[in-house]
């Protein structure tokens, strides 16, 4: 039987009334239902995440994005998404391509391996990993194909390997060759689904090095949005621009010189999506956790997500 969190909350309060228990939340949250397999109208072909570490609101806001400020008007963004506790990278970017937070998938902090770890995540394959997007999409999708590229190496710790077409890590804070290597396979699997994973952190070691806004930090969120527009420039001229779907993700924001705790700083971050059927223009009220984006990314397949799951899908991102 699926039980979406709001279920759960439902469940929670009623345990605690039969126990005598006062519980008051507001009445948004005791709403119940489970996102459906589809949505009507929409089929996606292609996806790609940008992924940037450590975007703060505020830096968003006041560094020129020229390149992701266009490619988001043409869809829905959030400017006060939540990230998952604790706010560093580890967890959340696995909490945002499992659907998941670190108390399911067990990913607390950012020294996880397959063979170290403390907290059991509450389901896994053969090889131990909990079920992210990748492989629900594998064992579901006829002929997709997934790609996974990184220049922090945990990064791709908590997935397993094998539900991944092409892989490339690019040491340092490099990332020109990842992105001409997207591209490719992109352009070159253009006939069949998939999904391609670009992430960089240069942004989040600017923030650790010079502090969150800084100058310096500013500017390495400028020098990520050339990237991507020159990225986007390449992807029009290959004609796989607009039967695309993208996700601009990043995993916490950042205060001073580092993150981890619980301010707004660090809590809060810009979240968007667009392409086929999503709402043009849309500045996001909805409550929303970046643990949603691979609901979503299953919902633009017209796929159920796994019982485990407890991301859910912002109704409103849809036209």
């Amino acid at each position: 039987m699926s039980n979406s969190r709001r279920d759960f909350l439902k469940q929670t309060l009623a345990g605690a009334a039969a126990l005598g228990v006062s519980v008051s939340l507001p009445e948004p949250l005791l709403a119940t239902g489970r996102p459906r397999a589809g949505k009507k109208g929409i089929k996606a072909k292609r996806i790609l995440m940008l992924g940037l570490d450590g975007i703060c609101v505020e830096g968003f806001k006041q560094a020129r994005t020229p390149n992701l400020d266009a490619l988001l008007a043409k869809g829905a963004l959030s400017l006060d998404t939540r990230v998952v506790m604790p706010s560093v990278t580890l967890p959340n970017w696995t909490s945002i391509l499992c659907g998941s937070g670190p108390e399911v998938h067990g990913v607390v902090n950012n020294s996880w391996k397959i063979d170290k770890h403390v907290l059991p995540s509450v389901k896994a394959d053969a090889e131990g990993y909990y079920p992210s997007v990748f492989q629900i999409l594998k064992e579901n999708v006829p002929g997709v194909k997934n790609a996974f590229y990184w220049n922090w190496y945990p990064l791709a710790n908590p997935y397993n390997w094998k539900h991944f077409d092409d892989m490339h890590f690019e040491e340092g804070d490099a990332y020109a060759e990842n992105y001409g290597r997207a591209l490719k396979f992109m352009t070159d699997n253009r006939n069949v689904p998939t999904v391609t994973f670009l992430y960089s952190v240069h942004t989040d070691h600017a923030g650790h090095r010079y502090a969150w806004m800084s100058p310096e930090y500013l500017a390495s969120i400028e020098e990520g949005d050339r990237a991507i527009g020159e990225l986007l420039a390449k992807m029009k001229e290959a004609g796989i621009y607009d039967d695309t779907h993208f996700f601009f993700l990043t995993d916490h924001g950042g205060i001073n010189k580092g993150h981890g705790g619980v301010t707004t700083h660090e809590m809060l971050v810009p979240w968007g999506v667009s392409g086929p059927g999503i709402r043009k223009g849309l500045v996001m009220s909805e409550p929303n956790n970046h643990l949603n984006t691979a609901s979503v990314i299953l919902r633009l397949f017209g796929l159920e997500q796994p019982d485990c799951w407890v991301g859910e899908v912002p109704e409103s991102i849809f036209a």
